[in-house]
Parts: C-alpha cells; structure tokens; sequence
C-alpha cells in the first residue's frame, strides 16, 4: 500500500531539489560540451525525464478507453449521462469566461507592456485553426484503433462512451462485458499507483533538465508580463476554484487542495494535463469520492477541452502585446476576446500547440498583430508548467461540483483521504 502523504512529501522534495540544483548549474556557465551537459543532464537526467513522462502517456489512451466505457456502461439511463455532459461544458466555459475576464482585468491594472520597445528577432507563424464543421466531424471515429493509436482523445471519448451505453442495453451479456471492463479498469489503476513510486524520481529529472538549461534568464527582460500572468494564475486558482467548490458544492477548500496536491505537482513537472490524467483520474476517484460514472467523462474531456490557464496566458498577452505596439483597444474588442478564447477552447479541442493557436485567432479577432507572439515565447515554457496546474485542478473542481450535483460523491473518501 503507498503512503500518499509521504509520497507527496517525496515529489515536492524532487519538483525542488531539481528546481534549485538546476538553476546552480545553469549559473555556472558551463560550456555547452560539457561532459556534465552532455553526459549527465542531457543524457541520462534526460533519459530519466522523458521515460517518466513517456510512461505516463502510456496509460493515457487505455485508462480513459475502460474507465468511460465502464462508466458510461454503468449509466443505464441515457438522459444521465446528456445531463452530466451540459454540465461539465457549460461549467469548463464559465470557468474559461472567469479566468480570461479575470485576467484582462488585472492585466489592464498592471499595464505589463507599458513603455517596452521589445524588437524581436524571431517570429511566429500562426497555424490555420480547424474550420468548425470539420471539428464536429472529427468527433466520429472512421477507425476506433487508428484513434486510439493516434491519441485522438476526443474520438477515444466519443467511441467509450457509445460502446458503454450499448453494453447497458444489452442485458446478460452486457452485464457480462461490463464485469470484464470493470476489471480492466482496475489493472489499469493498479499501473498507475505501482508508476507512482517512481514520481519522485521523474520529477526530479525533468526540473533538473529544464533548469539547468534554461535557469530563470529568460524571465529578467519580461519580468512584469512573467509575473502578471502568474500572478492571474494563483488568484483563479485560489480564488475562483475555493469558491466553486466551497459554495456551489459545499466541500472544504482546503481539504480539496490537500488531496489533490500530488497531481498539481505532477502537472507542473510535465506540463501536460494529457500526461497527467492517469494520475488525475485516479486521484479525483480515490482521493476526492468522485464516483467512477462521473470522473471517467469529466476528467478526460475536461484534459481535452478545458483551458483556463491557457485562457489567463492569452488574456494579458493580448493586453501585453497591445500596450508594446501601442495600440489601444476598446471594451467592444475586450469582449470579443473573452468570445473568442472561451469557443476557442472547445473549438480547436485536441489540436496540437493549441494555446497559441487560439492566442493568434484571439489577436487576429482584435486586429492585434500575431506577429507580437514571438516577444512571449521566450517565457511561455515556464509559464506553461503552472497553467497546466490551474488546468489539471480546474478538471478536479468541475468533476466534484458535477458528482455532487449528480449524488455521484462519496463525502467518507473526500474527509477520509
């Protein structure tokens, strides 16, 4: 049995220790052949890394595959499972429309771009968002394995859960398959508690990798926008998530906080909500006394869909880059750009590099020029491991508020963990 608590003792330990034994080497300014470089942090603290992150992508796809399909099988009635859906997405849009609101309103405030005359000499290419038509599309797999191999979440999502509403109605036989997933649901958590013994030492090597070749330098000539957007990532984070879950679901804060403190670790370390699932799934059910039924749609879709920390960054870089080009724009363009990012995030859902994409449809909608994303994209890594934070927990925050609504929540897990 793994103590969570000495776990998470261990993973913040490992998150720190390869913060600041990164950042010493980074201030040493070894030469880039050096065999400490070549050898050790970008050779086998890398290989570390990487392997951690690339075995928690391993249970991504089979996890949310038997975990959707089990509980959607386990739903006999189809009208529950369209409830907990307009749930979850209009909560996952509010909560996008709060963070973005929220953060053009303290980036207003702080004026981060205020008198800057950053000359860049990189540029960004924005990519060509989907069309609409072709998203809705894409939510049908031609191919239930080619989606699967591809990592096609959304079509993974869409294929579990029609798989498990049929194995409701199939009575004896159903019941038969619904044992069978029932049971690969289990081997597949067992795999993610037995990857978590080695968390502590994953996160160490990809703080370490990441420090000790970036350091804090790159934050020194973007110190205000760095701070502003971190800045709007606490306060969502404290703030709009404590209340959601304080007033709407009537559960303790802080004891949600506590209980899902591990995974926020994680979702720094690997800046990826996909990576993270497993472990995120596995928390928000054994941690949080999110039923089965209500965390396997949820969590997956909401790792898919759900960016309020992507939503925050693009709020005070729209802000930012207007004040460094010394454009002014209005209340009309402000709301546009809460418009835009909040149907952004459901619209370009599942497409790589997703938040500049949306960061340049948002600058495109406001006439603002994408070209002022190269000025950011200098920070944007650092910034990234705690959007993911704010993303991973706002999944949490969303699954509990709907369980509870849904009498799926065991209150004995969420007090006793």
């Amino acid at each position: 049995m793994i103590d969570r608590a000495k776990l998470t003792q261990h993973i913040l330990v490992a998150m720190v220790a390869g913060l600041l034994l990164g950042s010493i080497i980074h201030a040493a300014n070894l030469t880039p052949d050096n065999p400490l470089l070549v050898y050790g942090i970008n050779g086998v603290i890398d290989i570390g890394g990487q392997a951690f992150v690339a075995s928690l992508k391993l249970l991504v796809v089979p996890l949310v595959f038997f975990s959707l399909a089990c509980g959607a099988s386990n739903l006999s009635d189809g009208s529950s499972i369209g409830r907990i859906g307009l749930k979850t997405i209009a909560l996952y849009m509010l909560t996008t429309a709060i963070a973005i609101s929220l953060a053009l309103s303290v980036a207003n405030i702080i004026n981060p771009g205020v008198g800057l005359s950053l000359v860049t000499e990189t540029t960004f290419v924005a990519k060509e968002s989907p069309p609409l038509k072709e998203v809705i599309i894409g939510l049908i797999p031609t191919n239930p394995v080619k989606a699967m191999a591809e990592g096609n979440m959304l079509q993974v999502i869409v294929f579990a859960i029609l798989l498990g509403i049929a194995v409701a109605k199939c009575g004896p036989a159903g019941a038969r398959v619904r044992a069978s997933l029932t049971d690969w649901n289990e081997v597949i958590m067992r795999l993610i508690l037995i990857l978590m013994l080695v968390a502590p030492f994953g996160v160490f090597c990809l703080m370490l990798t990441l420090f000790s070749n970036m350091g804090f330098t790159a934050i020194a000539d973007l110190i205000k926008y760095f701070m502003t957007v971190a800045g709007v990532l606490a306060l969502h984070f404290l703030l709009t998530y404590s209340m959601l879950v304080r007033f709407v679901a009537d559960l303790n804060p802080l004891r949600f906080y506590k209980n899902f403190m591990p995974v926020m670790a994680y979702a720094f370390s690997t800046s990826s909500s996909n990576a993270t699932l497993p472990v995120t799934l596995e928390t928000v059910e054994r941690r949080l006394g999110v039923k089965n039924e209500v965390a396997s749609f949820t969590v997956p879709l909401g790792a898919t869909i759900n960016m309020d920390g992507t939503a925050i960054m693009q709020g005070v870089a729209t802000v930012f880059i207007a004040q460094a080009y010394n454009i002014d724009i209005g209340l009309t363009e402000y709301l546009m750009v809460v418009l835009t990012a909040t149907l952004a995030s459901i619209g370009t859902a599942g497409v790589p590099g997703v938040g500049l994409i949306t960061l340049a449809l948002v600058l495109q909608q406001v006439g603002l020029p994408v070209e002022g994303i190269a000025l950011i994209i200098g920070v944007d890594r650092l910034l990234d491991m705690m959007r993911t934070a704010v993303n991973v927990s706002g999944d949490a925050a969303v699954a509990t508020i709907v369980a509870k609504s849904e009498n799926k929540f065991s209150l004995e897990v969420f007090e006793r963990a």
